[in-house]
């Protein structure tokens, strides 16, 4: 059938109760409600079924049990793959479920499947209260958790998976399951930075830590001509400070903040920061050391709100794809260095992430997220708008990220992996010895495949 007929068919299969929203190809928000953040992904749904609560859901994948269609789920809708929507196929969609409900007698949060970073720290600050993990707000709560979620808390906090008490989730039969310590633990674990294909979390609950709402923070950027002693200096400098920081480095272009001069816009840099988790007494001197690794170009350290950095507007073009490290040598730092100077725009980038702390101290089977020992996560970034310049960053990104891999430890984080057209080559590489036991369990909860094609996305 085409995609027009396929969508007739689902179509009529809802029953006249569904309380959301079905959106087909007719339908005026189309091509809005197909779309997602990152605007190379342009697939064409058979139906997108918007759903306004649990109910909803239940329906939305008896339909699909019932017909077969190839089956995603749209949460946030940031995740840079695309894997929110499908083509040919149906479309759960939950980005009208938003609820957030903090207890902070309990230090607890619950959060709906369509709620992004920005909505839960807008619930959870009002308290000095946080969910680790995430860089910035419109990434979507439960996609950063089942990718494991790397973020400016991770040495002092650990992921974001590795705070998930429990989740609400429909599995293949249509049943609601609360999966917890106690009950489904093998769907929790899986949960905790095992990815898709487990079904539909239609709810999550999570531990929150103390922090904010202010919080102190380091932020410098060095020229690059400066890079390599720079880079020896902070890789030496992350082995000295403490698990209440998790710097990272950044080779891009200098941002256009308003205090940088015309002439050193987009020039080559080398940034460095780190957000302070500890007490803000000692702010100060924990990230000193970041701010004189050599003379700055530019400072903009201070203490501000705690809040994730504004995502990009939807529509931009993206590409993200990661190496973990074990160690931070001086040849992979030339090699950065090299790929930098190689670098078609001002929009491409090169980040280093800290790993360690409490990533590390997290035992090894206590979720399906198979990187702990890495020291550091290496990402090679792109968002640009020019169609013009596809080729030119695609191609910079890929050989970057293959220039990198002989520095690295074979494991590629699941949230930066890359297209749909890399899912294939990293599978091996994102889950590492979780494999097995992920798909043992995608099995035994989905024994005929209905998420199969959510479970082989990047």
């Amino acid at each position: 059938m085409s995609t027009a007929e396929d969508g007739r068919v689902l179509r009529r299969a809802f029953e006249a109760g569904f309380g959301g929203t079905i959106v087909d190809r007719w339908h005026p928000a189309y091509d809005d409600a197909r779309g997602v953040w990152n605007g190379l992904v342009n697939r064409r749904p058979a139906l997108i079924a918007r759903c306004a609560d649990v109910a909803d859901v239940v329906e939305a994948v008896c339909v699909a049990a019932e017909h077969r269609p190839p089956v995603s789920v749209r949460g946030g809708g940031h995740q840079v793959a695309g894997s929110a929507v499908c083509d040919d196929g149906l479309v759960i969609d939950l980005s009208a479920m938003t609820a957030v409900h903090v207890d902070p007698a309990r230090r607890v949060v619950r959060v709906q499947g369509g709620v992004t970073v920005g909505e839960l720290d807008a619930g959870t600050q009002v308290f000095g209260l946080a969910v680790p993990g995430g860089d910035v707000t419109g990434t979507g709560v439960a996609g950063l958790a089942l990718g494991g979620g790397i973020g400016m808390l991770t040495r002092a906090h650990g992921l974001t998976c590795d705070h998930l008490r429990s989740m609400e989730i429909v599995t293949a039969d249509g049943r609601v399951r609360t999966a917890g310590p106690d009950e489904y633990p093998d769907l929790l674990w899986a949960a905790r930075g095992g990815g898709r294909g487990l079904g539909v979390v239609t709810g999550m609950e999570f531990d929150l830590v103390t922090l904010g709402p202010a919080v102190s923070y380091a932020e410098v950027y060095y020229s690059s001509e400066q890079g390599d002693s720079v880079l020896r200096a902070w890789r030496d400098a992350v082995a000295t400070l403490p698990d209440t920081v998790s710097p990272m480095a950044i080779l891009r272009g200098m941002p256009p903040y308003p205090q940088v001069p015309e002439e050193l816009r987009d020039t080559p840099v080398v940034g460095v920061g780190a957000v302070h988790a500890g007490p803000p007494e000692e702010a100060q001197a924990v990230l000193a050391p970041l701010r004189r690794l050599a003379t700055p170009l530019l400072d903009v350290s201070g203490t501000v709100a705690y809040e994730q950095s504004p995502s990009p507007p939807a529509g931009i073009r993206a590409f993200m794809k990661s190496h973990f490290l074990d160690e931070l040598t001086d040849d992979a730092i030339r090699t950065l260095l090299d790929r930098q100077a190689r670098c078609p725009s001002p929009g491409a980038e090169l980040v280093i992430r800290t790993m360690g702390g409490a990533v590390r101290d997290i035992p090894a089977d206590r979720s399906a997220f198979p990187h702990r020992t890495a020291q550091f996560n290496v990402n090679v970034n792109a968002m640009w708008r020019d169609t013009a310049l596809d080729d030119a960053i695609l191609g910079w990104c890929r050989t970057s990220w293959t220039a990198l891999a002989p520095h690295a430890n074979g494991g590629v984080y699941l949230n930066f992996s890359g297209l749909a057209e890399d899912a294939d080559s990293v599978r091996d590489a994102v889950y590492g010895p979780s494999a097995a036991r992920l798909e043992a369990i995608r099995t035994e909860f989905d024994p005929e495949g209905l998420f199969a094609w959510a479970a082989r996305q990047p």
